[in-house]
């Protein structure tokens, strides 16, 4: 008989897959709108199928966060560094539209500005996005109207990215649709999606995700190409595929989609490389050189602990820390008794990069939403991680606020420290859930019905060709008992 590696479970016309007679925390939340879905409900057939509904959730989950920014729009934006962290509303949107240079017509990196900020420091794609808004936002009026119009004009771009990021969540698994609402109704994302623009990388992630679970290589690789071009983050992603197809022996597949993510990168990024060398790199060294900021352990070890470290050392340190957290998720996936999915190791080589870089901004936990969705769609680990969040939220503009106003209002140093405490603790608890998953994939929610690896496309349910410790002892136990 084959191996638990080995066996192929066939794509077929079985149900959607309920949540709410799945997961305890879910079929309780449905109380709120008439309890878990009964026996004879007809799923997927009306109007309203999942993919339809989990859009319009996130659609209207991200106006809400629109209206949690309405009293910086209609003033503490302009009144004072401290109104905008007291009402947490703070957006770099609108700032960055004067700092660097959109309100005067300056065209990003070809253009100098003023300042220490000589260029902007986002990558290409990015900033393409930024310029795009500025040249929809309508002219006339004062510079304060002006600010408004272009983080209004960037609010609803963001919005249709994500419309994507939950219709392609909802669509990767194709018979788990109903996870995507983790993404649509995630407190995190609505409270940090319009902070940065951070957004249009992730939607570009969630579609290059969608197509490699589709098994399309080449259409994978352009968009991460792009996404990249956008963050930076999303080429991460390269790494748990390489020991995948390692694994699986798909090497072509693999070639195919580095070789489009390279093509797609290079083609965004080469006329600004050429034509302004020196905005291009702006991005990247901004990267190099900048020091240690909130959110980080590092930050509380160096103000815990007094310590004066150098940018350089923290650089060389936290990429140690980054390639072993690599050399261990490698590890895993060869390892595993069974071959882990994508998005369990998608999900951790990103959550290692958050806990071991020198900052974090808030709104980078909206690049974990969606892959923590599919690598562990649990309701209540997934609230578990998002109420940390939403901790550290608040934590750190009520800490701005305690270092802004002289009376020394808001939170202070300790409690801010125990806030970064909390997503870091947050972070590591679902990277710990997941890590188990993949050591013991009966616990793992995904694979209950007998799926293999719904995201993995050419991976799903292919046969192991190399594998390391348990999983090639239990390979060979299992070709003797066929002999």
């Amino acid at each position: 008989m084959p191996s638990p590696q080995k066996t192929r479970v066939p794509h077929d016309r079985r149900p959607v897959v309920c949540p709410t007679r799945q997961d305890e925390t879910a079929a309780a939340g449905s109380e709120v709108i008439g309890g878990p879905v009964g026996r004879r409900a007809r799923l997927g057939v009306d109007v309203l199928t999942p993919v339809r509904v989990v859009a319009l959730v996130a659609i209207g989950v991200f106006a809400l966060g629109m209206v949690q920014k309405l009293p910086c729009y209609n003033w503490a934006w302009f009144r004072g560094a401290a109104s905008q962290y007291t009402h947490a509303c703070y957006s770099d949107i609108p700032h960055l539209f004067v700092a660097r240079g959109f309100s005067e017509g300056l065209l990003p990196y070809f253009d100098r500005f003023s300042g220490d900020m000589q260029y902007l420091e986002y990558p290409v794609l990015t900033g393409l996005f930024m310029q795009v808004a500025a040249w929809l936002t309508p002219g006339g009026g004062d510079l304060q109207h002006q600010e408004q119009m272009y983080w209004m004009v960037n609010a609803g771009m963001l919005l249709v990215c994500t419309a994507v990021i939950a219709v392609c969540v909802a669509r990767t698994h194709r018979r788990r649709p109903w996870d995507a609402l983790l993404v649509a109704l995630a407190p995190a994302f609505a409270l940090t999606a319009t902070i940065n623009w951070d957004l249009l990388a992730i939607a570009l992630t969630a579609a290059a995700t969608l197509m490699w679970s589709r098994g399309r290589a080449l259409a994978f690789g352009v968009l991460l190409g792009l996404a990249t071009a956008a963050k930076l983050y999303p080429f991460l992603l390269l790494g748990p595929l390489l020991v995948l197809c390692w694994r699986a022996g798909k090497w072509r597949e693999f070639a195919v989609a580095l070789l489009g993510s390279a093509g797609a990168w290079l083609v965004v990024n080469l006329p600004v490389m050429v034509l302004a060398p020196e905005g291009w790199k702006r991005f990247y060294v901004f990267s190099q050189e900048r020091n240690i900021d909130f959110g980080s352990f590092w930050l509380v070890l160096t103000q815990r602990f007094d310590l004066d470290l150098r940018v350089e050392t923290v650089n060389t340190a936290a990429s140690v820390l980054m390639l072993l957290a690599c050399a261990g998720i490698a590890a895993l996936a060869l390892a595993a008794p069974r071959r882990p999915r994508f998005a369990q190791l998608a999900f951790l080589v990103v959550a290692a990069f958050i806990l071991t870089n020198k900052v974090y901004s808030p709104q980078y936990v909206l690049w974990l939403v969606p892959l923590a969705a599919l690598a562990r769609p649990r309701w209540r680990s997934f609230l578990v991680w998002q109420a940390c969040e939403v901790a550290y939220f608040l934590g750190i503009w009520m800490y701005l606020v305690y270092v802004t106003i002289e009376h020394k209002q808001g939170l202070p140093l300790d409690g801010y420290h125990f806030a970064i405490a909390l997503h870091l603790a947050g972070t590591l608890y679902l990277c710990a859930l997941v890590v188990r998953d993949a050591l013991r994939p009966e616990r793992d929610a995904v694979r209950q019905d007998g799926s293999d690896d719904p995201s993995g496309g050419v991976l799903d349910g292919a046969e192991d060709v190399f594998a390391v410790g348990r999983a090639a002892r239990g390979e060979r136990r299992a070709d003797t008992a066929v002999q």
